[in-house]
């Protein structure tokens, strides 16, 4: 195992532990370790009340209402809004009776720990056919992270029904569906066996405001809200979530820009002959020998990207936001790349 914390690090993000490790200041730095859409949009103007008033609960029924529109929820079914998706993954293991859960693998190393916290078996698969009748609860990311498989709706809509028969649920991450409503099984949001987790921050950037939604029966949303307390979600994220979700042109905006920062990250990868080996439209996940070895070269350089401890030949690349960014991280890629071809050098060894 390397000597160097950092290159085990858990998740991307990690800005604060980069910069003490290879220096310069956060704005030296060219984060691509997380899947976030890099360009925000405008926000809108809050009035002043926002900062100082307890969430109010008219304010959160106008953000469940056009969160509902956004992703297509039917009448029938529960939206749970809470301070990011996180809490929610955390929170969920501790409501649903224990037994045997199986979670897609590698995935969103998260949706594990929390189910292992709460005292539930886990069981790793790599296909749905893997799920065995002994399963209770089952928890798919779609599209996944970091491999980008994807899974079709009729299949996992079969295993929420096979689950709900024994009372257990399927549990579907969709924190890169944005772009995909295709594959989104937000439209039969509501029907027994199914919670669906959405995330606000990645496609529009505002990662820091920590909103997110669970989508499921009325009865499975009213007890992960009362598990939530009262004011879970401050008035300022009710606020902008709502005026955003309303926005039709910051909607387009955020679909076209995100697409056009995929296409622009593809060039760089394809370009510099790395191989992709799975993607979203805000991220790419690559496959190369010395895939540690970039990424250590790479943050000499001030570009951040994520490394996987599991697999030490994948390195995951988000989205660079505009020409600059993208011809900083090529010229980057070239020059890390041919320093990797002429010598090992100073690196830490890879972990085993």
């Amino acid at each position: 195992m390397t000597g160097d914390p950092f290159l085990r690090m858990v998740h991307g993000g990690n800005l604060d532990e980069a910069i003490a490790r290879f220096g310069g200041i956060r704005g030296d730095w060219l984060d691509l370790s997380t899947g976030i859409n890099p360009s925000p949009p405008k926000l809108p103007n809050l009035e002043i009340s926002s900062w100082s008033r307890l969430p109010e609960r008219q304010a959160e029924h106008r953000l469940v209402e056009t969160a509902r529109a956004f992703y297509g929820v039917p009448e029938k079914a529960g939206i749970v809004i809470a301070p990011g998706s996180q809490i929610l993954i955390s929170l969920l293991p501790f409501i649903l009776d224990r037994g045997p859960v199986f979670i897609l693998a590698p995935t969103y190393s998260e949706h594990a720990r929390a189910f292992e916290t709460a005292g539930h078996d886990i069981r790793r698969f790599t296909d749905a056919s893997e799920i065995s009748e002994e399963a209770r609860h089952a928890v798919v990311v779609n599209p996944n992270n970091p491999d980008g498989r994807r899974y079709e709706p009729p299949t996992l809509l079969a295993l929420a029904d096979r689950l709900a028969a024994k009372g257990g649920f399927l549990i579907v991450d969709e924190a890169f569906a944005d772009t995909e409503p295709e594959i989104s099984l937000a439209p039969h949001a509501g029907r027994d066996g199914l919670l669906i987790y959405r995330s606000f921050g990645k496609f529009t950037g505002l990662a820091g405001l920590r909103l997110g939604f669970a989508l499921t029966t009325p009865e499975l949303a009213n007890e992960i809200a009362l598990r939530l307390g009262s004011w879970a979600v401050s008035t300022p994220a009710l606020a902008l979530g709502h005026a955003i979700f309303e926005d039709q042109a910051t909607l387009a905006d955020l679909r076209q820009d995100i697409a056009a920062q995929s296409e622009r990250l593809s060039g760089i990868l394809g370009r510099t002959h790395l191989t992709v080996i799975g993607e979203t439209t805000l991220f790419k996940t690559v496959r190369h020998r010395h895939a540690r070895r970039l990424h250590y070269a790479l943050c000499k350089r001030h570009i951040l990207t994520r490394a996987f401890d599991y697999e030490p030949a994948w390195l995951r690349f988000g989205n660079v936001k505009d020409k600059p960014d993208a011809e900083r991280l090529e010229k980057a890629l070239f020059d890390s790349l041919a320093e990797i071809e002429v010598s090992a050098g100073d690196v830490p060894a890879e972990p085993r």
